[in-house]
């Protein structure tokens, strides 16, 4: 369904269902009942003054019976963030594609604690893009190479690459060595990812993530005297935290990972140890055009500066 209001300031209008039937009148009766908790002036607000609308475009006023509308959309009121102090850089831009270096602590997509402070209302913003959708996403601790697609009438064309497995990536990262591992080497597993627990788990059964991973170089760390390498890695499947995963499970869990293979408590972003690892480059045929197509990050991981 397309969105009777358009996109404010980066962000989408939110879409409610309504119940067919209830002890509430009207509709902003039942959205005070919903919400009323967190901020039943903006409601009131908002439906006063004509913010509220139906999927055809019909405004809702505080009288619209409860059920004459199945579905409404409203701006949410939200509250000013705190900038966090990275960058995004625009690697690729034309009318139908937005390639971005997207930094570390950047989420791809607005949820929770985030939302102008996140890579697709800021591109939106900072484009005048309001069109703009990710075409894939990176974790908010992983940084490099993301795209957007710009123009919604070739959008699918984008997508299906993804779908199809048409993309070659590869990421880069940092993680300790263990002698007795011999790369390059070849990792399979079959992965779970439930949305009411935090981690990504591994569990038996047909694999369905695929992971190859090089040793491209290796360097002690004068701190520590650990020595780490750096790894090329290239994911065959898309799998959440898929690359993550697969390392710790060899007993060489990215630098800074503060989910694998232990899960520390929750604190504060500490941007002088980001996660070390990044989406460092893409390459597929454009649907468009036919000819070949690649983007690299500019990025540097700190623990590998070299």
């Amino acid at each position: 369904m397309k969105s009777p209001l358009p996109v404010r300031d980066g962000v989408n209008a939110t879409r409610m269902r309504m119940p067919e039937d209830g002890p509430w009148a009207t509709a902003m009766e039942y959205v005070l009942d919903k919400f009323g908790h967190v901020d039943p002036e903006g409601i009131v607000s908002r439906f006063e003054r004509g913010e509220v609308k139906a999927l055809g475009g019909e405004t809702l006023t505080p009288q619209t019976p409860l059920n004459e509308h199945l579905f409404i959309w409203y701006y949410r009121e939200l509250p000013v963030e705190k900038r966090l102090p990275v960058e995004l850089t625009v690697l690729h831009q034309d009318e139908d594609l937005v390639v971005v270096d997207k930094p570390h602590f950047l989420p791809t997509t607005p949820g929770g604690m985030y939302v102008q402070e996140s890579a697709l209302v800021r591109l939106r913003v900072l484009l005048d893009a309001p069109d703009l959708i990710p075409i894939h996403r990176l974790d908010r601790m992983t940084a490099g190479v993301l795209l957007f697609s710009a123009n919604p009438q070739t959008r699918g064309k984008y997508q299906l690459l993804f779908e199809k497995r048409r993309i070659q990536k590869s990421y880069r990262a940092v993680a300790p060595v263990r002698q007795e591992l011999e790369f390059p080497l070849e990792i399979s597993s079959r992965m779970i990812k439930s949305r009411t627990y935090l981690l990504a788990q591994e569990v038996t059964g047909e694999p369905n993530a695929h992971t190859r991973i090089e040793l491209l170089d290796t360097r002690t760390d004068p701190d520590s005297g650990l020595t780490l390498g750096f790894y090329n890695l290239q994911p065959h499947t898309g799998k959440t935290h898929q690359l993550r995963v697969h390392l710790a499970s060899l007993g060489i869990g990215i630098l800074n990972d503060s989910f694998y293979p232990v899960l520390h408590e929750q604190a504060p972003d500490d941007y002088s140890k980001p996660l070390q690892l990044l989406a460092h480059s893409i390459s597929f045929t454009d649907p468009l055009t036919g000819k070949a197509a690649s983007y690299s990050s500019k990025r540097k991981l700190s623990a590998f500066p070299r």
